[in-house]
């Protein structure tokens, strides 16, 4: 009896379990024909079987909508998360609306004034119609269990778990956070069979992800399958018949999940979490980590600034003004009237990039010729000039409109056509009204020959007026560096020389600064590093390169300075370098607390420190992954090449001279040779793969696993069952432990941790670490996240 009585459980329980639209075979109380539900009567509520889901009126100011949310965020409308709603065009009143089943099986929404503002177009002769919420919250109006209509088919902004997602369907933004109404962006299979977002504007249409610039084919796209469709599943995974596919970072059953196309046009996937006895919801991935590059974000006319600190801010173009006070998508409009020809001139905007709506295309000509071009075109409001890596000559596109505007544009500028009067006035302008540093926009004039030809001094007085006040110029300046020099004490001159730039350095200096290289505080495979001390007093690192092999000064000079000039708080910073004979030495500022490695050696890091170190690492790489100008592998991200400052605070080291390239070019890497560490290197390597930077997305989910564990990824670890003993490098050991005790259905985060963390930690945070730090060392190179979005996951954790 007990064994019929468990196999009866088992089955209960795997039917449970089906994703389907029909998840309960006899679902709660639901509306029946004749009867209706009352916005005035807040308890006239549908609530799904398993009490995760709510259908009702939602009431927002002074509207209200029929819509499905959240049962347990319900607490006010405001905290709601609502998946679907029936009615977001055409909100009804506050009062006496309500949503009735009428006798012939038709679902009908009435304002008010018994004005029908929405129905399904359902009708029936059967008297058995119902309207369910099931547990996926999936409103169904059905006969008998077969559907007449269900709120699957017909999506708003969110897409939930088994929810098909079809060539029928798609997604529609919300026009904003307090206005539920269709926006500019869309979800939806194109006519190649794609998945795409786009973004519909008041003037123009593009489509912005996948990336316009990449052929569907580098973009991982095949558009050669006809299915078109896509789901969500419960675990965090979402599929697509054209083969794009993501983990969440909390990839693994158990929390509820919703896909989301947001206002801001960035398609996220959302988690419904508990934080401080109340549940909200929290992003686990999005398609755009720089969400400047989401067409029509600010508007025409205008730049989009982004940082990782302070997140995007939109300003209008210098000359221009916001057309609505209170909404971007309107953007800017000028505030001058149109110039012409010799009234003209050009602000220049450098590494700025208006993407799509080019006029026309000129190629291969010069500035001049660019400029030219616009001016004498009326329409004409700026152009875009650069180059491309591989083709001889510049390229120059006209543009008659100014969309999609952001500083990203690595190869090329932008300059706009403004009357002379506001270009004069250009310098005057705080381009960026954000709190974080923006690169100066330099004003470039059209030069033109001097018209003047009424002198109002000779020549001559002007040539002998202008040498005298040269002459007293040169006596000021002198006068000012003698004093200077003589004023300056030692203690000034740290603060002095600490204001300047990369420098080149003499091995003299530099074997002076070390004391003859005396003090060694590390050593690499290809390098040793000595402290040092400047005649500033400034205490450095002096990294001596063992390979004294020829190599070009033009082009290690070229690579250093490249080097010099990135800047990011978790990065090391580099003040100057040697080039002399067969001598090759970088100066690096000097990090009190020493690598990583050695603090965890000696078990001297405690979690929060460890979780910051993490954190930092991963900004750090980020920058040089996708941020910096120049694209930066590292090529040997390990705990050696992780500095720690004074107050512990991390800095990635060693970077830079491994491999750097123009972003450009970044699909033409010819690496010559194996790169690394044993123990911390992607699989590409030892394959013979294409290498990207995902090998060091890599290294970094193995320093993960080696600050969580404090083993070596290298060793060798044993773990026992019935066929006696295995031995795992880190990553299966780590796994097998998961596998282990998931089995047992225990804990196995105690199992892995290191002991000198021991109980110190936050259980969750600890398990949701390990799990990213899996998801960087997988296999599959194109299954890892990039360091970018590895940094919005630390965030959330």
């Amino acid at each position: 009896m007990a064994t019929s009585f468990q196999v009866l459980l088992l089955f209960v329980t795997t039917l449970l379990q089906i994703p389907t639209s029909f998840s309960s075979f006899f679902p709660g109380p639901g509306l029946t024909q004749g009867s209706s539900l009352s916005v005035d009567n807040k308890d006239d509520l549908l609530v799904s079987l398993n009490g995760l889901f709510t259908a009702g009126f939602h009431q927002f100011g002074e509207n209200a909508y029929f819509a499905v949310w959240f049962t347990d965020q319900a607490a006010t409308p405001e905290d709601r998360t609502v998946v679907w709603m029936a009615n977001r065009d055409a909100p009804v009143n506050r009062k006496h609306s309500k949503l009735s089943l009428w006798e012939d099986g038709n679902l009908v929404l009435q304002d008010a004034g018994w004005y029908i503002l929405w129905s399904t177009n359902t009708k029936s002769n059967s008297p058995s119609v119902q309207l369910h919420l099931n547990d996926t919250g999936n409103l169904v109006l059905h006969v008998g269990g077969q559907p007449l209509w269900q709120s699957f088919d017909y999506p708003t902004n969110t897409l939930l778990p088994y929810q098909p997602f079809t060539k029928n369907t798609q997604l529609v933004s919300s026009r904003s956070f307090t206005n539920y109404s269709s926006g500019f962006y869309n979800l939806f299979f194109d006519n190649d069979n794609i998945l795409c977002v786009s973004y519909s504007g008041q003037e123009v249409t593009s489509v912005f992800w996948p990336d316009p610039k990449l052929t569907v084919w580098d973009a991982m796209r095949y558009p050669y399958r006809d299915a078109r469709k896509a789901s969500l599943h419960s675990n965090g995974e979402f599929n697509s018949s054209d083969g794009f596919h993501l983990f969440s970072a909390d990839f693994g059953l158990g929390p509820q999940r919703i896909m989301r196309l947001d206002v801001d046009g960035n398609l996220r996937v959302y988690t419904l979490v508990e934080h401080e006895n109340r549940k909200k919801m929290e992003v686990q991935w999005q398609a755009f980590s720089h969400s400047c590059k989401i067409h029509g974000i600010c508007g025409p006319n205008s730049l989009c600034i982004y940082s990782q600190n302070s997140g995007r801010k939109c300003t209008c173009l210098h000359g221009y003004k916001m057309v609505n006070s209170v909404d971007w998508s309107y953007g800017c409009e000028p505030d001058f009237e149109p110039c012409i020809q010799d009234d003209c001139d050009f602000i220049f905007l450098r590494h700025v990039e208006f993407y799509g709506h080019d006029y026309s295309f000129l190629g291969y000509v010069t500035l001049d010729a660019c400029k030219n071009g616009c001016l004498h075109e009326r329409t004409c409001k700026g152009f875009q000039f650069g180059w491309r890596e591989g083709e001889i000559g510049n390229f120059c596109y006209i543009k008659t409109s100014l969309h999609n505007g952001y500083q990203l544009g690595y190869n090329n500028s932008t300059y706009i056509k403004l009357p002379k009067r506001l270009v004069s006035s250009f310098h005057q302008r705080t381009i960026s009204q954000s709190n974080f540093s923006w690169p100066k926009l330099v004003r470039t004039p059209l030069v033109r020959s001097n018209e003047n030809k009424h002198d109002i001094f000779p020549l001559g007085s002007l040539l002998v007026f202008g040498c005298i006040i040269g002459f007293i110029e040169i006596i000021c300046i002198s006068f000012f560096w003698y004093c200077s020099r003589k004023n300056l004490s030692t203690n000034d001159q740290s603060k002095f020389f600490g204001a300047i730039a990369f420098r080149k350095f003499t091995y003299a200096e530099l074997k002076k600064a070390s004391s003859k290289f005396s003090e060694e505080i590390g050593r690499g495979g290809d390098s040793i590093v000595y402290k040092g001390k400047l005649s500033d007093n400034r205490i450095v690192a002096i990294k001596k390169l063992k390979n004294t092999n020829p190599q070009g000064e033009a082009e290690f000079q070229a690579e250093i300075n490249t080097i010099g000039r990135l800047n990011h708080m978790n990065l090391i910073e580099t003040w100057g370098y040697c080039i002399e004979g067969k001598h090759r030495l970088v100066v690096y500022e000097y990090m009190k607390n020493g690598s990583l490695a050695e603090n965890l050696g000696v078990g001297k890091l405690d979690w929060e420190t460890r979780f910051d170190i993490a954190r930092g690492t991963a900004k750090g790489l980020a920058y040089l992954h996708e941020e910096c100008l120049e694209w930066v592998l590292h090529c040997d991200v390990k705990p050696h090449n992780i500095l720690l400052d004074a107050n512990y605070k991390p800095k990635v080291a060693d970077f830079g001279l491994s491999k750097l390239l123009e972003r450009s070019r970044i699909e033409q890497m010819n690496f010559s040779m194996i790169r690394g560490t044993r123990g911390y290197m992607a699989p590409e390597w030892v394959l013979n793969f294409p290498v990207t930077s995902k090998v060091d997305v890599f290294s970094y989910g193995v320093v993960i696993l080696e600050m969580i564990t404090g083993r070596s990824p290298a060793a060798k670890y044993h773990t026992s069952n019935e066929n006696g003993k295995l031995e795992f490098l880190l990553i299966d050991w780590v796994k097998d432990k998961i596998q282990e005790f998931d089995s047992r259905m225990e804990s196995w985060v105690e199992e892995i941790v290191d002991p000198s963390v021991y109980g110190k930690y936050d259980h969750i945070v600890m398990e949701n670490m390990v799990r990213i730090a899996l998801q960087c060392t997988k296999d599959d190179r194109d299954k890892r996240p990039t360091m970018t979005e590895v940094v919005n996951m630390l965030l959330q954790v």
